[in-house]
């Protein structure tokens, strides 16, 4: 038996490197625990590798003393394993073998306990001028809506947008040089990040034009793990979700006549009559619509919300191509929230989605007028121009 007292602080050192487990290679057994009972008790021995004292197992007249309260020396041991390198079997346990047993299982549990989820995000700004209004993000105000799930990455975020543009929506250049803006900033500045795993979750928040925030989406898809913010305006203004909120239910209205031209009706925020779209595409158009009970536009409350948007446009994309056939062009009317936007370009799939064409409502002619359209390639048109 020891006739050391191993001080307090180096025995819950050594309880802390073993994890409370026996340390013998192949034992394991957790020591905190009766395994028959289940009651809460100590059941664990420590053992010396080189005895305490020189005529104990492995004993030494120089390292016995030196090594007697050493960290080093100890192993946290069941009784079944204490009596068998101690009694019954010590000329089988060198302390060679021993202190091997003791590294492996340490650095076992320092591998395992090191495993733990990332929750670090970099947070990305994305705004341009709706109208006559400029966008209300801040690093500041994202961060509060990120804690406590996740924190920020880095005490910057990543800005997509421009603050001061001189151009508005009704501006005729204003798709081509926002959306090439937007391109360049997405692959200089976000996917060597992403690419490169320096950067492993995204924290997105942004205020733009409908169709700039589809064509967001399509840039980074869903392969990137990427959460999406919504800014809520009632019952105060701030970025973030509720986390009760009843449960949302989309309804799907499907066109009376299938023509070749085909558009998607997108009344969530707002509510778009049927005739305003064929007052763009003409009296031979199939109009499927994607609503809610009541439009309005601080309808998406909650995560669950988001998640279920996206399991429906995705199920209705494919449905619609079902009907119209994949060599057709999916013209889209949207009104609906930033972060549904989002999502409907980042469910997009290229290589299996029609092509999107997407209007937008100008603010000085009161009509919807073609913004862009984004193909199979994932290039973007605008007003008949490759970008």
């Amino acid at each position: 038996m020891s006739e050391t007292v191993v001080p307090t602080h180096i025995r819950c050192m050594l309880w802390g490197k073993a994890a409370g487990r026996c340390q013998y290679r192949g034992c394991n057994e957790i020591l905190h625990i009766d395994p028959n009972t289940k009651s809460l008790m100590n059941r664990s021995y420590i053992a010396h590798i080189v005895a305490d004292s020189p005529g104990g197992p492995r004993g030494d007249k120089v390292l016995s003393p030196k090594l007697a309260k050493d960290i080093s020396n100890l192993m946290l041991l069941c009784d079944t394993h204490h009596r068998l390198i101690d009694v019954n079997d010590v000329a089988g346990h060198p302390v060679e073998l021993l202190q091997a047993m003791k590294q492996e299982h340490e650095q076992r549990i320092e591998l395992v306990t090191q495993i733990q989820e990332d929750r670090q995000s970099q947070i990305v700004l994305y705004g341009s001028n709706i109208g006559d209004h400029s966008y209300p993000i801040s690093y500041e105000r994202a961060v509060v809506a990120l804690l406590p799930e996740r924190y920020p990455a880095d005490s910057r975020a990543i800005e997509l947008g421009w603050k001061n543009s001189l151009y508005n929506d009704h501006e005729e250049d204003y798709w081509k040089i926002e959306n090439e803006n937007l391109k360049r900033q997405v692959q200089s500045k976000l996917m060597p990040l992403l690419t490169s795993g320096a950067r492993r979750h995204i924290s997105l928040f942004a205020l733009a034009p409908q169709p700039l925030l589809i064509s967001l989406g399509t840039m980074l898809s869903d392969i990137f793990p990427v959460d999406v913010y919504q800014l809520q305006r009632e019952p105060v203004q701030k970025w973030g979700w509720d986390n009760e909120s009843d449960d949302i239910e989309f309804h799907i209205q499907s066109p009376e006549k299938i023509h070749r031209t085909v558009a998607l009706n997108i009344s969530l925020s707002a509510t778009i009559e049927n005739n305003r779209i064929t007052e763009v595409l003409g009296e031979n158009v199939s109009v499927w619509t994607l609503t809610i009970k009541n439009p309005n536009n601080d309808f998406m409350k909650s995560k669950s919300h988001l998640s279920a948007f996206r399991q429906t446009i995705r199920k209705l994309m494919d449905g619609i191509k079902s009907v119209h056939g994949q060599d057709n062009r999916l013209n889209i009317f949207p009104a609906m929230a930033v972060s549904t936007a989002v999502e409907l370009g980042r469910v997009w799939m290229p290589k299996a989605d029609l092509p999107l064409v997407i209007y937008d409502q100008n603010k000085k002619t009161n009509k919807f007028e073609l913004a862009l359209e984004i193909y199979k390639n994932n290039e973007v048109v605008l007003q008949g121009n490759a970008v």
